[in-house]
């Protein structure tokens, strides 16, 4: 996606990017980071850690949904330079998660163009589970 530094406002949503995540997704991610958590990959033990339904799914693969919607946004000659967020609720089993975005705060800084935004991945319910920050350069 080509995006114009000039046509971004205050305010402005970034393209909402979704994933539907169940054991197969939450498998790939444990191979790839070392996370093969018992609560994450057994619904016994996810009953065991408090989730009623069972297995749930990693807060940090949230964290690679918010980078990854982030790249495919601003494309291969923007950088992520900063992402922070908190997790705010489980990413249950089946669960289409959503990575949204709003530009806060726009500027020039030392001859680099930036952008913040304030970032949330919600699920089907549109309820918020990971409320945080971004800041790109274009």
């Amino acid at each position: 996606m080509n995006i114009s530094f000039e046509d971004l406002k205050v305010g402005d949503a970034m393209p909402s990017w979704s994933r539907k995540t169940s054991f197969a997704e939450w498998n790939r991610y444990a191979a790839v980071n070392e996370e093969f958590v018992p609560f994450h990959m057994d619904d016994e033990a996810g009953r065991r850690a408090g989730n009623e339904e069972g297995a749930f799914g990693m807060g940090n693969l949230r964290y690679a949904y918010i980078v990854n919607a982030l790249h495919d946004w601003i494309g291969d000659e923007g950088v992520v330079r900063e992402v922070g967020c908190q997790y705010r609720a489980i990413n249950q089993k089946d669960d289409v998660l959503t990575v949204v975005g709003e530009i806060t705060k726009k500027e020039i800084e030392n001859g680099h163009r930036v952008v913040h935004l304030k970032v949330n991945v919600v699920n089907e319910s549109n309820l918020g589970t990971c409320p945080g920050h971004a800041v790109v350069e274009l």
